[in-house]
């Protein structure tokens, strides 16, 4: 047993170890071993978890790296773009939309030459949503100037992390590096890996310290200009220098793998080559398939096919020679891309090879192009049979019949069409006249008579019962007892979160009023449009056949951290002040992603990002106030409620139909339980946001065209609870009452009096 585990360990130079971890493992703790300056980072499935191990590992003091939480991924490649220019190592990781929203910023991080590392955790770009494995999000790169490193297993994205700083900070290189691995097939796949035992072997073989002699905005005595406005012929000079720089990292990776060999025994060549030296047919796949292929070439091999397969281990910059090499004595091959270039007649890898195998004398090879495994779809050894299937027709017939096609798909069933479940509600269910709203003529503040609670259970219930939500989820009890107080049909827009998620899965819906969703950055936005659609549409008469008795009313619902990536385009709608309302529920974290901190998550609470150990409590800074900032840009109407107080929260419902209606833009917040990031009992959700209500970290008020009054006062009522009766109900804050958490307990207490005060102050002083 002792020798196979030697001869499985290899003949590297330096001690190593072996863990059983996974992709998303292997990128955390090939950074923690670099030890970064700065990770700028936000969470998105499947990459989310790299942040989340690193934040552990800083919790108990295993790394230095500064772990910033931005407010989107765009402010994350922002964050890491400003620490790149500053001289230090630059780490993220990322997916899918996320990956887009930052997609402008990647061509200024390569185009200033600015070396950093990215992990990209491939899955699908909606829509619609699909948050599994494909490379639809790869493709976007291959443009920006990143070199691109493949990662099929576990073990290669541990090992082209560390390759891949040393690459990126290459002097005749001098670029960012893009580490690309299969999300879910890889991120989460457990494998056993070998890594450096020590970190002082990783930095001997990447260096200490970044190669200096580089400018740097740091340099007090070199002051530089960074990212100049160039005109040409310096523009194209640039990138001509840049280009040059792209196809040097080849030879550089080159060299930097052969180094990294012989340190350890694994060796990652330009091309993963699979029996392919006297191959006549071959399939060409990326990552994770590429491992499932290998079975399938030793099964025809036995058979006395002549099969073999390559896969890149490096896409930027294409390998086209050694491509081309490799296929020269092979008569067809079948090119899988895991995502289309739409209207391109193939996707992205099958037009570079055809390019490659043309550019350097290749005409006798035959290219079948097939697109695979979109949406997380799985790739098994029978289909990889039907690939070299393919390829072997085309060598018997002398021509490829079909050149590309997509794989997997099937034909639509009409008998399987999606049908309607639930019937439209009918106006006169909705319009029960109930609650009405009238302006008072003195005051000129609205003035809302509605029937006890009891009465208001007679209006149907807008989300169907059926969807996926946690035991104790607050989100649907909270969003229904809101939905009391509106009288008449609605018009609702989800952001990608929980209640979006786990009311939709095609072909079903929860919804009985008509739904859209759109990404957590741009709800706001897109409601605008449809709601400045409806008054223009209205305003020509096109909508006069509809027979519609009243208008709608428009609802944004947004949670899971909405208000910090979709906050500019709310506070843009709001400025445009168009006729709708922004309800958020306010979970305290990324709950839909995995319970990691939001910028609405207090101080000092435990989340998957803001981890509680030796070195650190939970999260280190002060929760944002929603309300108060969209009150800053004096809309109409803005409360906060509770379904612990129901009265008061179906109140304000109706006063913001009434305003969303007549005046303009409405925000609202509601807190919600969720018992599972909580960590509280499925049952005393109710009771845990009403607890945060009477400690007054969570006030009950409206603010009515610019004035403030408090709907519920604890203090008045002789009701107020301390703080840390609250903080008690939870698991995730359960620490903070310990003696060694004392200093961040006394600073949340601080903030959370400080807050309650300035609102009494601007409820009895109306001009504040």
């Amino acid at each position: 047993m002792a020798m196979d585990l030697k001869k499985e360990i290899g003949q590297g130079k330096v001690e190593q170890r072996i863990v059983y971890e996974s992709g998303n493992e292997m990128a955390a703790y090939a950074a923690h071993q670099i030890n970064y300056h700065i990770m700028g980072y936000f969470p998105i499935s499947p990459s989310t978890e790299v942040a989340q191990f690193l934040d552990l590992m800083k919790a108990n003091g295993q790394h230095d790296i500064v772990l910033i939480p931005a407010d989107g991924e765009h402010g994350s490649a922002g964050v890491c773009y400003g620490a790149s220019t500053a001289g230090g190592r630059v780490f993220n990781a990322t997916s899918a939309n996320g990956y887009l929203y930052m997609l402008e910023q990647m061509p200024v991080q390569s185009g200033t030459r600015f070396p950093m590392v990215m992990n990209l955790v491939c899955r699908s770009v909606s829509g619609p949503l699909d948050i599994h494995g494909d490379h639809s999000d790869l493709y976007y790169a291959l443009n920006t100037g990143w070199p691109i490193l493949m990662c099929r297993d576990p073990q290669a994205v541990y090992d082209m992390n560390i390759m891949a700083i040393k690459l990126a900070e290459d002097p005749e290189v001098r670029l960012p590096v893009l580490v690309a691995s299969d999300g879910y097939f890889t991120s989460h796949q457990k494998r056993r890996v070998q890594t450096f035992a020590h970190r002082a072997d990783v930095h001997k073989f990447i260096g200490e310290q970044p190669v200096r002699g580089f400018p740097d905005t740091l340099d007090r005595h070199n002051p530089i200009t960074v990212g100049p406005y160039m005109n040409e012929p310096d523009y194209i000079n640039n990138c001509y220098q840049q280009s040059m720089a792209m196809y040097k990292a080849e030879e550089v990776y080159d060299r930097i793998r052969r180094e990294y060999c012989e340190l350890t025994g694994r060796d990652y060549p330009l091309l993963d080559l699979y029996r392919m030296e006297d191959a006549e047919v071959a399939v060409l796949l990326l990552n994770s398939s590429a491992e499932i292929i290998k079975d399938v070439v030793d099964q025809l091999r036995a058979e006395g096919i002549k099969a073999g397969s390559i896969s890149p281990n490096m896409i930027r910059p294409f390998p086209a020679k050694a491509i081309a090499e490799a296929l020269r004595k092979v008569k067809a091959v079948t090119v899988g891309d895991r995502a289309d270039s739409y209207g391109g007649h193939g996707g992205n890898m099958v037009l570079e090879v055809k390019a490659a195998l043309f550019t350097h004398g290749n005409r006798d090879t035959q290219v079948i192009s097939r697109v695979y495994g979109l949406g997380g779809k799985d790739f098994y050894a029978e289909d990889g049979h039907h690939f070299f299937q393919l390829a072997m027709d085309a060598v018997n017939k002398g021509k490829v019949e079909v050149p590309f096609d997509y794989f997997g798909h099937t034909p639509g069933d009409p008998a399987k069409a999606p049908k309607r479940v639930l019937k439209p509600m009918k106006f006169e269910e909705l319009k029960t006249g109930l609650i009405t709203v009238k302006p008072d003529e003195q005051s000129g503040k609205l003035t809302v008579k509605m029937p006890p609670l009891r009465s208001l259970t007679r209006k149907p219930k807008r989300i169907a019962p059926g969807h996926g939500a946690c035991p104790g989820c607050g989100i649907f009890s909270g969003l229904e007892l809101f939905f009391k107080g509106i009288e008449g049909d609605i018009v609702a827009l989800f952001h990608t979160g929980c209640a979006m998620v786990v009311t939709t899965g095609y072909p079903y819906s929860s919804h009985k009023a008509t739904y859209i969703h759109n990404l957590f950055q741009n709800g706001a936005a897109t409601l605008s449009g449809v709601v400045e659609m409806f008054w223009e549409r209205k305003r020509r008469g096109e909508l006069d056949d509809l027979n519609l008795p009243d208008d709608f009313t428009f609802v944004m619902i947004t949670g899971d951290g909405g208000m910090d990536i979709g906050m500019g385009p709310a506070i843009g709608a709001a400025l445009r002040n168009h006729k709708m309302i922004i309800l958020e529920y306010d979970n305290e974290g990324y709950m839909n992603t995995g319970a990691q901190l939001s910028y609405s998550t207090p101080m000092g609470h435990r989340t998957s990002t803001s981890n509680v150990g030796s070195f650190q409590g939970g999260k280190l800074f002060h929760h944002k106030d929603t309300a108060q900032i969209m009150a800053a840009t004096h809309i109409p109407y803005v409360f906060t409620g509770s379904e612990a107080y129901p009265q008061d929260l179906v109140r304000k419902a109706a006063k913001a139909q009434w305003y969303s209606q007549n005046e303009g833009l409405v925000y609202g917040k509601i807190l919600i339980a969720c018992p599972l990031n909580w960590l509280s009992e499925d049952q005393d959700g109710s009771n845990i946001v009403g607890a945060a209500v009477e400690s007054c970290f969570f006030p009950l008020y409206e603010v009515e065209r610019g004035i403030t009054n408090i709907t519920y006062n604890p203090d008045e009522k002789k009701k107020r609870i301390p703080l840390v009766d609250w903080l008690k109900t939870m698991g995730k804050t359960k620490h903070m009452v310990k003696e060694e958490y004392a200093e961040a307990l006394q600073a949340f207490e601080a903030e959370v009096e400080r807050r309650w005060s300035a609102l009494k102050a601007k409820h009895e002083h109306p001009a504040l």
